[in-house]
Order: structure tokens, then C-alpha cells, then sequence
């Protein structure tokens, strides 16, 4: 995860803009400094092709009208001088030095406070709203309204991040959420799983064009997310990981929340808390919704088609040869017409995509922790094809 490997994993993804993550350390910002390139009438760091954006992630960790809570919160900022200024804010209220995601012990409220007056030009988002035991609606650590939690700053939100276990269409069943853009990013502790959720804009590589139609929801210019299927996610589910109970909410409601094995409280997910707070039912889409398109990584279905582990040998070879062979990663998923893949990619892999396109997919949900598990093909009735490979 240093600048080299993130350049080469974007091209290899179609990624033009990544976040840098971890600005609030100094060791990273060091870096990032030696490393990019500014860029400053465009408010964005470049290097061989790719600009990044200042950002970083907070962690608030405090008590309000007697009860703790735990939310994590998205900063971007234009410049390093912006940054030096937040951080020398933020070093007040903990450590920064001992962590890339720092613990902070102020509120949401008192957070963007403290930014609205650094700049207007900072952009605070709240990450991955709905996670149990770090998000601002988390089940576990979190409120019932962003009112709540920010009170009088709502208008310094820039955008709100729906996080993996959740998508669009569920964050859109709350009527109050209308008026902010919904982005997703992919959260990613190594360089081959960037991109697995991202946004896709259609204007300037520029921080305060990007702020202006997340700002304004501007479907001209802020086209679409690409998602995760959410129930791929670690927390969709309800249950206890090791207890190995997974749970639809209504079968959490039937056990009274209860765990039938442990006999202890469930780990609601977010599917449970977005049906407990929703004021709409499923399947309305607001007016000026953002859309999105749920997508599987290439590599991940390389190897399903292979039957093979997606870190092996195999995979990564097919993997190169694909992204070199249709440009990016993105383009042969979102963008290849289906009869232009097809005569050139091994059966499988051609019907993988296809199958991902049209969400013929199957998923066993994530819970407690655990990641969901996806399955394209079905064994009993996917018979063996005739194959056409690429090499």
C-alpha cells in the first residue's frame, strides 16, 4: 500500500482519482509529500496518470447525554497546507502519531465544528453509516438521526459513504437522507481491492468541481457508485460469528434478539437498522437519486470459473492478460459490449461477467464480521462448456 503499488493497481482497476487515506499521520504525509506531485489550482496530488485526493479517517469516541458512542468520520482536504491545519486541530484531541484511522475523543458535533471553522473548503463525510459498532446509525454505538449526532453542522456534510454492507436502494427507504449524495469506496488494506466500490463522475479532475456535485447532487456530473452487492458485506446479516448463527432480521425478531446458543445479545447488522429506522418501503427511489451498479471483481470471478483460490497463480496471470487485453478492469465489466467479450474470453468467465450484469448471482449473507460468500455458478446445473481461452 505505498504510492508505486496504488498507481500500478489503478491502472490496472481504470481508476483515475483515489483517496490517499491517513493524512493525519505525519510519517504518511511525509511521504505523500516526496512521493506526488501538487497540484494545486486543481486542489489534487498527480503521479504517472493518477491524481489522489487528500483523506483520512477519524475516529470520535465519546459520550453524550450519557451514552457512549463510536462513530468514524471522512476528511478530505485540497491542500497539505489545510492539512497540517486540521491535524494541529485534531492533535488536541488525541494521539495521531499512533494510528492511520486516529481516535479522537470529541463528537461528531464538535468535529465539524472545529473544521467548518478551520475551511469551507473541507469536505466530512461520516463513514460506512451503517456498521454496528462504528458508524453514526450504527446498532451498536450510534444514533437514530445525523441530527443528533452533528446538530447544528448538518449543512457541513458533504456526502454520506453507504459503506459495504449496504447500497443505495437501502439507504434510500429514509426520507431524511434525500437531500445527501450517497458515495461508496472501497476501503481497501491492499492495493488489489481498491476499486471494489467507487464513484463515478463525469467533470473536472478538480476537488471543488467533485465537492460542488456531491454538494448539489448533479446527475449530470456525479453519474453513478459502484457497489458491492451488500450482502457480500461483513455486518448485512444479524448473528454471532462464533456461535455460527446467521440471522434475517425477522428471524432475529423471532429469538427476541436473543442468541440461541450463547444466550447473549445478537450482532445486529445493517439490513436489521435500516428496517428499524426506514420511513419508506423498499424498492422507492427518491427523486434525484443517484444510481449504481453492484459488481463482483474480476478477479473473483476468474476464479470461481477456474475453481481455483483467487490469489492463485492462475488467477493473477488471466487477471493481467484480461486488463492489459480490454484496458481496465472496469471497462471489460461496466463498459464491453457482451459480443465483443465473448469471442474473445474463456465460456465462463464471458457468462461470469454476464451473470454479474444481470445480478443472476447467488449469496450466502455476511454476519458478525464475516464476509458474505458469492457464488456465480452453480455446480448441479452448470454443466461444462466448451472453452475458448485468450492465449
Amino acid at each position: 500500500m505505498n504510492i508505486p503499488g496504488l498507481i500500478q493497481w489503478a491502472h490496472y482497476k481504470g481508476i483515475q482519482l483515489l483517496g490517499t487515506g491517513d493524512f493525519t499521520h505525519h510519517l504518511w504525509l511525509q511521504e505523500l509529500k516526496q512521493d506526488l506531485e501538487v497540484r494545486e489550482d486543481k486542489g489534487l496530488l498527480y503521479s504517472q496518470g493518477i491524481h489522489f485526493i487528500l483523506s483520512g479517517e477519524v475516529s470520535n469516541i465519546f459520550s453524550q447525554h450519557g451514552k457512549g458512542y463510536r462513530v468514524h468520520n471522512i476528511i478530505m482536504v485540497p491542500s497539505f497546507a489545510l492539512a497540517y491545519e486540521v491535524n494541529k486541530c485534531l492533535s488536541h484531541y488525541g494521539n495521531l502519531a499512533s494510528d492511520g484511522r486516529p481516535i479522537l475523543g470529541m463528537s461528531c458535533e464538535a468535529l465539524a465544528g472545529e473544521l467548518a471553522r478551520i475551511s469551507e473548503d473541507i469536505m466530512l463525510v461520516p463513514a460506512h453509516i451503517w456498521t454496528p459498532w462504528f458508524s453514526v446509525f450504527g446498532s451498536n454505538s450510534g444514533f437514530n438521526s445525523l441530527e443528533d449526532a452533528f446538530g447544528g453542522h448538518l449543512d457541513f456534510i458533504t456526502a454520506l459513504e453507504t459503506g459495504l454492507s449496504s447500497d443505495p436502494a437501502m439507504n434510500w427507504r429514509l426520507s431524511h437522507l434525500d437531500k445527501f449524495s450517497l458515495i461508496s469506496n472501497s476501503d481497501s488494506h491492499s492495493p488489489q481491492r481498491i476499486g471494489r466500490e467507487a464513484n463515478v463522475f463525469e467533470c473536472a479532475l478538480d476537488y471543488w468541481e467533485i465537492k460542488r456535485a456531491l454538494k448539489t447532487k448533479d446527475k449530470n456530473k456525479f453519474l453513478y457508485t459502484i457497489e458491492f452487492f451488500p450482502e457480500e458485506g461483513k455486518y448485512h446479516y444479524d448473528g454471532h460469528r462464533n456461535c455460527h448463527i446467521r440471522f434475517h432480521p425477522s428471524q432475529t425478531k423471532e429469538h427476541k434478539n436473543i442468541c440461541p446458543v450463547c444466550k447473549r445479545p445478537l450482532t445486529r447488522g445493517v439490513l436489521y437498522r435500516v428496517d428499524e429506522l426506514a420511513d419508506r418501503e423498499e424498492g422507492v427511489a427518491p427523486p434525484g437519486a443517484i444510481g449504481f451498479k453492484s459488481l463482483i471483481p474480476l478477479d473473483e470471478i476468474i476464479a470461481e470459473a477456474k475453481g481455483v483460490s483467487r490469489t492463485s497463480k492462475a488467477v493473477e496471470k488471466e487477471y493481467i492478460g484480461l486488463v492489459r487485453e480490454f484496458d481496465s478492469e472496469f471497462n471489460l465489466l461496466v463498459n464491453v459490449d457482451e459480443k465483443d467479450f465473448s469471442s474473445h474470453l474463456d465460456y465462463k468467465i464471458a457468462e461470469g461477467i454476464k451473470r454479474v450484469r444481470a445480478r443472476q448471482v447467488d449469496i450466502l449473507p455476511g454476519f458478525d464480521g464475516e464476509y458474505g460468500t458469492i457464488k456465480i455458478f452453480d455446480k448441479e446445473k452448470d454443466s461444462e462448456k466448451p472453452q475458448m481461452t485468450l492465449f
